[in-house]
């Protein structure tokens, strides 16, 4: 089988589409053959190595297995031998973030754990845009953030794939939202649900009279007084994007601005979870959830489509379509 490889860290050069043998199934996994696959940031960190905590995951000096991408749709081609809810001939999709990664290539073995069935209101090219970012954002809002219906929610940087997401999300969980994104994005942030939304070009959120229930800080530098000042006194602000400062403020100093009344602040990791992702699935099978896809490359093209991503202008998910 074709598939996207990388036997040490770097730019998008270091890709490589090359032969591979297709794996067999072991008991509790399925042979996907995979129709599309995503890009999300995490793969941006796992191809550069950086920043330095990533290697402790994938590799210190280069990474631990060759293979490459997270986020697949495809179809169930062959199944393991005690495998009992799923079948040959089903599409699913899963995130393989936890599982050795691989789904930029034609074939890639899946635990059934981390799958869902796909969607059959999307295509493959919009089903492989779901999962690892639509489960971060209902992971943020819903596991994290408590968020319930009729509160507030600010969505800081509503464009990207995670964004996007969490304004529909939010919409669908009954939430007020409120989205921070650049002029060019601002039409698409109504068109997806939004309630308000900020350009963060002629207006600065810290400096407005609303407070909110919950931020999502997924894009931007800001500072933690900044977020603070804008929530209610019992109000949540989770770091899950943006500069490494902000991820990392969240993270380490969060809990330190905990300590001090009623308002919570930190970050998270995203975990690939079957329920969360059959949950979004049935979301955008209902028609409640839309991938945004600001474009589509073949697997032969993953490079370009790295540096795409890579360059913050691409609203939404870059797909890779393989079948």
């Amino acid at each position: 089988m074709k598939a996207i490889t990388m036997e040490s860290y770097g730019p998008p050069d270091v890709l490589k589409l090359r032969e591979m043998e297709t794996a067999e199934p072991q008991a509790d996994e399925v042979l996907v053959k995979i129709h599309a696959a995503s890009l999300n940031a995490a793969d941006r960190y796992t191809l550069t190595g950086k920043p330095v905590v990533v290697r402790f995951f994938s590799g210190l000096s280069k990474p631990k297995s060759p293979r490459f991408g997270s986020d697949f749709a495809g179809i169930i081609v062959k199944t393991g031998s005690s495998v009992t809810q799923f079948k040959v001939g089903q599409a699913v999709i899963g995130d393989l973030s936890g599982s050795g990664l691989g789904a930029m290539a034609e074939y890639t073995v899946a635990p059934t754990k981390i799958l869902a069935h796909k969607p059959e209101a999307l295509t493959f090219e919009e089903a492989a845009a779901l999962p690892m970012a639509s489960v971060t954002a209902l992971q943020g809002l819903r596991t994290h953030g408590k968020l319930k219906a009729g509160q507030s929610v600010l969505i800081h940087g509503a464009s990207g794939g995670v964004g996007t997401f969490a304004v529909q999300i939010a919409k669908a969980l009954g939430a007020n939202v409120t989205a921070v994104c650049s002029t060019l994005n601002v039409e698409q942030a109504y068109a997806l649900g939004a309630d308000r939304v900020i350009d963060y070009k002629t207006e600065d959120f810290a400096a407005l009279p609303e407070r909110y229930d919950l931020i999502l800080g997924i894009n931007g530098d800001r500072s933690l007084r900044d977020y603070k000042q804008v929530l209610t006194a019992e109000g949540i602000y989770l770091a899950i994007g943006g500069s490494l400062k902000q991820i990392m403020h969240g993270l380490l100093l969060g809990p330190l601005f905990s300590l001090f009344g009623k308002q919570r602040f930190g970050g998270f990791m995203a975990h690939p979870n079957a329920d969360d992702l059959a949950f979004v699935a049935k979301l955008a099978e209902a028609g409640q959830l839309k991938p945004v896809i600001s474009r589509v490359f073949p697997l032969e093209q993953t490079r370009r489509a790295m540096e795409a991503a890579g360059s913050g202008r691409s609203p939404g998910k870059i797909v890779i379509s393989i079948a």
